[in-house]
């Protein structure tokens, strides 16, 4: 991320919100947070995530998002999403269980998973709603919801009382512009990301150049990694899968949306450094997960 793009937005921050309310995040932040693993571990040490995600014609959603969450140390990972998709599931993240949404919605019953994930790719029908407020209603823990789940509950507003305490909302700003209503400015939208984040108890990821991360009390985290290759389709689909990875492995929510960002840029760091900016993808995004991971893993 260029250093003038991240210093404006700090300082036009802390201008409103005060310097001890507005950090900027770094390696340095990451480190204290990462968990090492025990030589005795095992798959179930690191959580069981459920990810819903992916509709006819875009179950390219859900493989990138369940590759980038695979990528991220998650235990075990179950894919739900409609049938016609399986076989492209199946084929191209065979790593991954899948389940029906039809099944899902007969049975939601979430005891065997850590953590949940819902957006990437899922529509906007009514099937989709009626499923997603059942997640919403049967979570017990923080979710991470993103694109389509925030949609839906854009034009449904109830749902937003059953969003879980603690869970994790990444919209891009027309997303977050369905859930606030217009504003004017930068500094608006930053100003109504806090309010939606207190009055809901939940974090809000505005993502964008660059992206800012919101507490529920409203502390503003200014990522640090990043560039304009990564606006292409399908990168916020990886970052989805990183949080809903770090939650599912017992991240502590506010540390699993810092990480999850900064991880999400700095991979998208090392696929412009080897692709370009023009021609890198979503998916080389995910494919630089495990340089990203190495790097960091040495620090712990």
């Amino acid at each position: 991320m260029e250093n003038f793009l991240v210093e404006g937005c700090i300082n036009e921050l802390v201008s409103v919100y005060g310097p001890d309310n507005v950090k900027a995040v770094t390696g340095d932040t990451l480190r204290p947070m990462l968990k090492s693993r025990s030589p005795q571990a095992h798959k179930g040490n690191f959580g069981h995530a459920l990810l819903y995600a992916g509709s006819p014609g875009m179950a390219g959603a859900a493989v990138l998002s369940a590759r980038a969450c695979l990528r991220s140390g998650v235990g075990l990972l179950t894919v739900c999403s409609p049938s016609c998709n399986n076989d492209i599931l199946q084929i191209s993240v065979p790593e991954a269980m899948t389940i029906p949404s039809d099944d899902l919605y007969a049975n939601t019953d979430l005891s065997r998973y850590n953590a949940v994930g819902a957006g990437p790719g899922l529509g906007k029908g009514e099937s989709q709603a009626a499923i997603l407020e059942k997640l919403l209603k049967s979570a017990s823990y923080p979710m991470v919801l993103d694109a389509d789940a925030l949609n839906i509950i854009s034009m449904s507003r109830y749902l937003l009382e059953y969003v879980p305490a603690g869970s994790i909302i990444t919209p891009h700003p027309g997303e977050l512009k369905r859930l606030t209503g217009e504003f004017a400015d930068w500094s608006d939208m930053m100003a109504k990301a806090a309010k939606l984040a207190k009055e809901n108890n939940i974090t809000v990821v505005v993502k964008g150049a660059p992206t800012v991360t919101v507490s529920p009390a409203g502390k503003m985290y200014v990522n640090t990694t990043g560039n304009p290759g990564m606006a292409t389709g399908g990168s916020g689909d990886v970052l989805t899968g990183i949080i809903l990875a770090l939650l599912a492995q017992g991240y502590d929510h506010d540390h699993a949306a810092l990480m999850a960002v900064y991880i999400h840029g700095l991979a998208g760091d090392m696929a412009a450094s080897q692709f370009s900016m023009t021609a890198m993808t979503s998916a080389d995004i995910a494919g630089c997960l495990p340089q990203v991971w190495l790097q960091l893993e040495k620090t712990i």
